[in-house]
């Protein structure tokens, strides 16, 4: 059983940016501002903001964070969003999932400018990576390719099986893995919260993508000797021990599936360093498309 360890080949990505973000400030040319909008004091989403502002100042990027009460209006809330589209200095624009329920997610992601949409969800950008195009893919599933390449597993010919169908991961990841790519080149079940048989497909499959958000759902019994296998889930469970007051579990049981697989990720530290990175990636070239 080999690891995917999300920070090392995260660090490796962004060392390669601040190499490559040191040459354009070298050249006197512009360097890459990423602008995060974030709603509210969700826990979830102050630590993936701050994580991301952190990351920027890593690798030399320029951010800014923008910060509105839970009871903004849809109204302000998409003048903020015209205003960044607008505004020259701004290479990529990201406001952090959830919202509020009385703000419709579809209208945000729908105004931003899909040259500056690095989160990869605006329809143009989805539009263009079902067809093969240059895209903005959506950050999570751009990572866990960045992280099969930089692993170097071999996909081509495999069953993968992804359980969940949002649009966020598990929609785009089955189409870049069946995509004629490497790493790709997969014949891809999507499966869901109506998949009768679930067990038997994934235990049919050479790769589980599990992206369901449902804390420990794949068990052993649903994996099969040397599979790869994808934690997206990320749910915080509350644990008194902790000094944070929780501890963090995937969506798959890791003591009892770990020694089944050729490859596994680690929750934290494998997808989610990814996805950071893969975000990172696509700001820098929104930078020098203009550049």
């Amino acid at each position: 059983m080999e690891i995917l360890d999300g920070k090392k080949a995260a660090q490796a990505i962004k060392d390669k940016l601040k190499i490559d973000v040191a040459q354009l400030a070298a050249e006197g040319k512009k360097i890459p501002h990423l602008a995060a909008i974030l709603v509210g004091n969700n826990g979830a989403s102050e630590t993936y903001v701050a994580a991301k502002v952190k990351s920027c100042e890593e690798v030399g990027f320029k951010s800014t964070l923008i910060r509105f009460e839970a009871d903004i209006s849809p109204v302000k809330l998409l003048e903020k969003v015209q205003e960044l589209n607008n505004d020259p200095d701004v290479d990529g624009i990201l406001v952090q999932l959830p919202l509020p329920k009385h703000i419709k997610e579809s209208d945000v992601i729908n105004a931003l400018d899909p040259d500056k949409d690095v989160d990869g969800f605006h329809p143009v950008n989805v539009g263009k990576m079902v067809q093969g195009l240059p895209a903005f893919v959506p950050a999570t599933p751009h990572g866990i390719m960045l992280l099969l390449e930089h692993y170097k597993v071999e996909t081509k010919g495999k069953h993968a099986v992804v359980v969940g169908r949002s649009n966020i991961v598990g929609r785009p990841m089955s189409i870049l893995l069946s995509q004629n790519s490497n790493p790709g080149n997969c014949t891809v079940t999507v499966c869901h919260s109506r998949t009768h048989n679930l067990k038997e497909l994934c235990l049919q499959a050479d790769m589980i993508v599990a992206a369901l958000g449902k804390p420990e759902f794949v068990t052993a019994d649903m994996v099969k000797e040397g599979a790869v296998v994808i934690d997206v889930g990320i749910t915080r469970i509350e644990d008194t021990n902790k000094k944070s007051g929780f501890r963090l579990k995937g969506d798959v049981q890791y003591e009892t599936v770990a020694p089944k697989c050729s490859w596994i990720t680690p929750v934290p530290g494998g997808v989610g360093p990814m996805t950071i990175a893969a975000l990172l990636r696509n700001t820098f070239t929104s930078c020098a498309q203009k550049n």
